[in-house]
């Protein structure tokens, strides 16, 4: 006799890896009649939700010339993203920070790390991996496909004075959605 019992352990598997996150903004970003669907502010970043795999949480941003994030996480979520045209600049920090109990940490020389992501080009990253996202064209808009797993359960945002970061601010899905 087989018997079929749902655990939280067989639950765990399917969650989308970063892998599979990276696979689906691929995709997603080749769709040109989604990416062309996209409503474009010259003012600001517009984005849409879109229905990510397994429950994952993805979005299509367009970013207007000379736009970016400023210095952020996404907390306890993989992710992905994707620039589906244009181009974007990701800054991050190569270094693991604690995630909670701080205001202020100096960082050590050597952890910042800059990549460019012309279209079709992306990236997956772990948990509290923090970075900016910026588009650095003063013409040209960029549009990128963005996923989490799990569903964005708050961003941490920070400021940044040369090796000083500093948290500013803990946003929840009810300040963006």
């Amino acid at each position: 006799m087989h018997v079929s019992v749902s655990s939280p352990v067989s639950a765990a598997v399917s969650a989308p890896t970063q892998a599979d996150l990276l696979d689906f903004v691929r995709r997603t970003a080749a769709d040109a009649e989604l990416i062309a669907s996209l409503p474009l502010d010259p003012e600001g970043r517009t984005w849409v939700r879109l229905e990510g795999p397994g429950g994952s949480e993805a979005w299509l941003i367009g970013w207007p010339p000379g736009t970016g994030t400023g210095w952020h996480d996404h907390a306890d979520s993989v992710g992905a993203f994707l620039t589906a045209s244009g181009e974007l600049k990701e800054n991050s920090l190569a270094a693991r920070l604690p995630s909670d109990g701080w205001k202020t940490l100096e960082l050590t020389d050597g952890v910042d790390r800059e990549r460019r992501l012309p279209a079709g080009q992306g990236r997956a990253f772990g948990r509290h991996h923090v970075h900016e996202v910026l588009n650095e064209s003063t013409e040209r808009h960029a549009i990128s496909v963005h996923a989490y797993y799990p569903p964005l359960p708050q961003i941490r945002r920070y400021s940044r004075t040369g090796q000083l970061l500093r948290l500013e601010q803990v946003e929840r899905p009810e300040d963006w959605q």
